[in-house]
């Protein structure tokens, strides 16, 4: 852990002020008798790697905040990457993604095969110098065994900055296991983005987490302190062509 406290320009005071910043805006709320959330969990994560190849300095660490809720109508999902440099400028970036269940909203049963239910998808990514994007789509959750969950969402994405409009294919996975005892988890997501006319090529991003819980390290339940390594593998970051960034990242990630 030690390693995260000692860049260069960052204190342990800083990266908490950070971490209660991006977890202030979504930690869970607790909204009266009419169970209108169901269940809701919330994260803070740091992470330091090297490598990246686009931004001010190719060393950074990232605070990223995380919350996620199912409630009457569908789920919702959160977060916030505030990413600090060894050099130059912080930023940040955050998503926020409701999806409505089609089984709940019209009081039928979607579900078929593996199929658990159908959603209309929507999304607004927001980001440092003005960055926002629109999306809208379909998704689907896939009963398949072992995993918590597994994700498709196929969106259509919008700049307002431009007249095209592309495709968004989006995946996410939660697969919980055990080693000699001791909890593991596999979890990650990844995006597959189209070109945006002459303006952007094809990009994707392939981010997978492998994480074991050191809970009892700190003498806290199990869940809650998480420890291991992040891989963002992103071909044509921010779909510019040629512009390929592979970074494995040390991770810390504490549960609430």
């Amino acid at each position: 852990i030690p390693i995260f406290f000692s860049i260069k320009g960052i204190s342990l005071k800083q990266v908490k002020a950070v971490a209660a910043l991006v977890l202030c805006s979504f930690l869970p709320i607790n909204l009266s008798a009419d169970d209108f959330i169901q269940w809701q969990t919330a994260n803070v994560q740091l992470l330091r790697g090297s490598s990246y190849e686009v931004g001010s300095d190719s060393r950074r660490t990232l605070v990223t905040g995380e919350y996620a809720n199912r409630f009457s109508y569908g789920d919702l999902f959160i977060f916030v990457d505030y990413s600090i440099p060894d050099s130059g400028d912080n930023s940040y970036y955050g998503e926020i993604t409701p999806r409505f269940s089609f089984s709940k909203m019209t009081g039928s049963d979607w579900s078929t095969g593996i199929f658990k239910d159908f959603y209309l998808t929507t999304q607004i990514e927001k980001g440092e110098g003005g960055l926002q994007r629109y999306l809208s789509g379909f998704g689907t959750d896939l009963d398949v065994e072992g995993f918590r969950f597994l994700r498709l969402n196929i969106l259509n994405r919008h700049n307002p900055d431009r007249e095209e409009r592309t495709w968004q294919f989006f995946v996410a996975w939660n697969y919980p296991f055990e080693v000699n005892g001791r909890p593991w988890l596999f979890e990650g997501f990844s995006d597959w983005i189209g070109s945006e006319g002459g303006n952007t090529v094809e990009n994707q991003l392939f981010v997978p987490r492998l994480l074991v819980d050191v809970s009892d390290w700190v003498d806290q339940p199990a869940g809650k302190l998480q420890m291991g390594v992040e891989w963002q593998y992103w071909h044509n970051k921010f779909g510019i062509d040629g512009v390929t960034e592979s970074v494995p990242q040390l991770q810390v990630k504490w549960v609430f």
